[in-house]
């Protein structure tokens, strides 16, 4: 479903990106090997995915099934860092493999990054599907954790 909602602040597009999250979950199911790991995850969707900005003056959040079949850019799989977070922990949610939402940037008051963390072998490591490897990310001087359900 399509739905234009002007951007308010961040709680709402966190909140708009966990319902996009439970509005993949069916997709995701469909897309994620059964008994994959975190690692193994990472990469079949990295390989799957292209990053694209989103338009001038459009903070652009799409489900998981929009992303990859029917998306703003026309190419299967393209988006940017809350597309890729939204497919990250519906995928790790339909593997059953813990996970949460990091919000980073230079400060509270201006996020600039948003990606996921998956519980791996029982430490939180980056799902940052923006970056080229399985548990990096850039550092920031802010980091808040938003825990999903």
């Amino acid at each position: 479903m399509k739905i234009k909602v002007p951007y308010q602040n961040i709680a709402h597009t966190i909140d708009m990106m966990q319902r996009q999250i439970e509005e993949s979950l069916d997709y995701a199911e469909d897309f994620t090997p059964r008994n994959t790991t975190p690692k193994e995850l990472f990469w079949i969707m990295r390989n799957n995915l292209t990053y694209k900005n989103d338009p001038p003056g459009i903070e652009l959040l799409q489900s998981f099934p929009s992303m990859m079949e029917d998306n703003f850019h026309g190419t299967p799989g393209a988006g940017d860092c809350d597309c890729f977070t939204i497919a990250a922990v519906a995928c790790c949610k339909a593997a059953g493999i813990p996970c949460r939402i990091v919000i980073v940037g230079n400060s509270a008051s201006a996020p600039s990054h948003v990606y996921a963390e998956a519980l791996d072998n029982g430490q939180w490591t980056p799902f940052d599907l923006v970056n080229a490897y399985y548990g990096e990310t850039k550092d920031y001087n802010y980091k808040k954790i938003i825990n999903v359900y």
